[in-house]
């Protein structure tokens, strides 16, 4: 069968590979894009199929949203705070692919479901992608560009359990747990988790509320325990979310995306801001250890081993899993209802767990919240090395790995001039690297490939707001749009974030992908390169502004003013809101005919208080709708001035609106 042609194929239907092809289509509405993703139903990890009832988010309600269409507010009842039952997201997802609509075709019409990609080649220039349908049937496609967003949370990282065969009772992970009736089944009543970070303790307060007996293992061969956050308040949520988010407490950790200013030195090299930077850190954390109050929870508690949870490396260097406490009775139920072991398995017999140090534990589950590892196995090994991504270190070329090390070698010299207090971590315990860890360029593209791009694949909090933000910059990598410095340059500046990476976050800083602590300052410098600044404010309003969703249209419009597109999508994204009456306004304007602009004296635009009158002079037969044919460049300087005095009227009418 002759392999289907399409112009753009997105891998993952996700939030991310959503909201690549939604920004591909803002720019390029008319090409053919298809989305293949491998489960029956979008939203990746947030999909009907693996979410469950007590499967909570971990970002604000307002702020776990795309920006232009708003998510509407769960029943109290499905709320915790300001977090909300994972369900709600996946509604939220499926109406979105549902109310966004190009050249007539919704963007679920550009879904295929049920797509297993299997493998991934290239040959002349065009990626070549090998899978099956939902129906078992094998299928070809070909397409110039690749959007890779399987994200980081798709394949289980399964523990190797000597004489698993033998055990013969359930092993199921977490993305099959609400699939699952270890809860509901009888046959099901002693139960033992493992793993030590979100997943693995949403797992144990689960099945204690259920009634079983739980006993959580978390590994003495391991990074220890996870940092669990109690969810803040919903009245303190947003506010929360807003602080975390300023430029200028971004300056409080040691990053390399921070601007190199007086203060940025002041704190990372001076004596006093070193001890500032730590107190600030260590109050952090004294907080945390208070709410969970390990060494003094009473002698059930001590029995359990409860105060084996406390994490073993400090906060400041997120050495272990985190995450945020969605429920009041968390940290008493896992006190008085939970047996905590720090040990290593040996093997599993029928029914039985049998630890290195001779312990057995009864077990008719065994439920496994021990994480995931990159969904990239289409890709064969001599790819993986070409494109700059994670693969074991016994299989990577011999010269390839020398040069790596001599520039990886260099960069760690800079790092610790730049930042010194990472030069000194605590003891700690570090993963053995088994991997070489992701080698992208701003961590989405190839260093030597410009027709692939890698989205969701950095480990940030916020991953709506980050997807939008990639999406834009991979856009414009795909378009041709950014002007790379030499390779020399980026393979320095992929070698100076891998050597920061790993001195910054320790074990998960060995995989090259995380970003924990550097939403804003990275997405900052995906626009700083593309150009773009209406997200900036002045002077330091810049530095106190937190992140606003509202940002993002005002960026799209601009990106599109600046860089072009080929047609105006016509997408309709509900009514007009709080949250999307901006971004509907300004596409409105930028869909108008500018050679007629200056049919408007200036006189007359700046007369413009309100929407009434904005409505008026857009209504009016003055304009007409522009196409691909009769959008030329503007016609001289006076033209430029109307244009953009009328979009600065226009963001007058979106904040009366709004």
């Amino acid at each position: 069968m002759e392999p289907e042609r399409i112009d753009v194929a997105v891998i993952g239907a996700g939030i991310s590979g959503i909201a690549a092809a939604k920004f591909y289509l803002d720019v390029h509405s008319d090409c053919k894009l298809l989305i293949l993703e491998r489960d029956r139903s979008v939203g990746g990890v947030w999909n009907s199929e693996r979410v469950y009832d007590t499967f909570y988010t971990q970002s604000p309600f307002g702020t776990w949203e795309f920006s232009d269409m708003a998510m509407p507010r769960p029943p109290e009842a499905d709320m915790y705070n300001a977090s909300f039952k994972a369900k709600y997201t996946s509604q939220y997802l499926e109406s979105f692919v549902d109310s966004c609509v190009y050249a007539g075709k919704k963007l679920r019409e550009r879904i295929r479901c049920g797509f297993d990609v299997q493998e991934i080649t290239k040959g002349d220039d065009v990626w070549i992608i090998s899978g099956h349908d939902q129906k078992g049937v094998p299928r070809k496609l070909k397409s110039p560009k690749l959007v890779v967003a399987s994200g980081l949370t798709s394949v289980p990282n399964m523990p190797f359990l000597l004489g698993q065969e033998k055990f013969q009772n359930p092993v199921v992970h977490q993305k099959d747990f609400g699939k699952s009736d270890v809860l509901s089944s009888s046959a099901v009543m002693r139960v033992t988790v493992l793993g030590a970070a979100k997943s693995a303790a949403d797992l144990v307060y689960d099945c204690a509320k259920a009634g079983k007996a739980v006993t959580w293992i978390v590994r003495r061969t391991g990074t220890g325990p996870g940092v669990f956050v109690p969810s803040p308040s919903a009245r303190s949520a947003s506010a929360s979310y807003s602080v975390g988010t300023l430029r200028v407490v971004a300056t409080l950790t040691p990053s390399l995306f921070n601007s190199q200013s007086w203060w940025d030195r002041f704190l990372q090299r001076s004596p006093i801001g070193q001890r500032l930077l730590t107190k600030t850190w260590n109050d952090l954390e004294r907080k945390v250890l208070r709410d969970g109050s390990f060494d003094n929870r009473g002698e059930v508690a001590k029995r359990n081993g409860f105060e084996k949870l406390k994490p073993h490396s400090p906060i400041f260097w997120q050495n272990q899993g985190a995450g945020l406490i969605n429920r009041p009775d968390f940290w008493d139920t896992i006190a008085t209802k939970v047996r905590v072991v720090q040990q290593d398995i040996g093997q599993v017999d029928k029914g039985v767990i049998r630890l290195k140090d001779g312990q057995e534990i009864p077990a008719d589950a065994i439920l496994c919240g021990t994480g995931w590892v990159p969904s990239l196995n289409f890709f064969s090994q001599d790819q993986l090395a070409k494109l700059g991504l994670p693969q074991p270190i016994g299989t990577y070329p011999i010269e390839e790995a020398a040069m790596w090390t001599s520039l990886e070698q260099e960069a760690d010299r800079v790092v610790l001039d730049r930042f010194p207090m990472l030069a000194n971590p605590p003891e700690h315990y570090r993963e053995p690297v088994t991997h070489t860890p992701y080698r992208l360029y701003n961590s989405i593209a190839p260093l030597q490939d410009h027709s692939i791009v890698f989205v969701g694949h950095a480990m940030i909090a916020n991953y709506f707001h980050l997807a939008e933000c990639q999406a834009i910059w991979a856009t414009a990598y795909l378009d041709g749009k950014i002007e790379l410095s030499p390779l020399e340059e980026r393979r320095k500046t992929v070698a100076l974030f891998v050597a920061w990476c790993r001195r910054r976050y320790l074990s998960n800083g060995n995989r090259g992908h995380w970003l924990a602590s550097e939403q804003r300052t990275y997405t900052d410098r995906l626009f700083d390169q593309l150009g773009l600044s209406s997200h900036r404010r002045f002077w330091l309003w810049d530095s106190f502004t937190p992140i606003n969703k509202n940002d993002l249209p005002r960026l799209r419009a601009e990106y599109i003013n600046k860089y072009g597109q080929d047609s105006p999508p016509i997408a309709h994204r509900g009514p007009a809101t709080r949250n999307n009456v901006g971004s509907v306004t300004r596409r409105l304007v930028w869909n108008w005919n500018w050679r007629n602009v200056s049919k408007i004296s200036s006189p007359q635009l700046r007369r413009i208080q309100g929407r009434g009158s904005l409505r008026n002079i857009c209504t009016s037969s003055t304009f007409s709708r522009r196409s691909t044919s009769n959008f030329p460049p503007f016609s001289s300087a006076r033209s430029q001035k109307h244009a953009e005095t009328l979009f600065r009227s226009v963001e007058l009418f979106a904040r009366c609106a709004r």
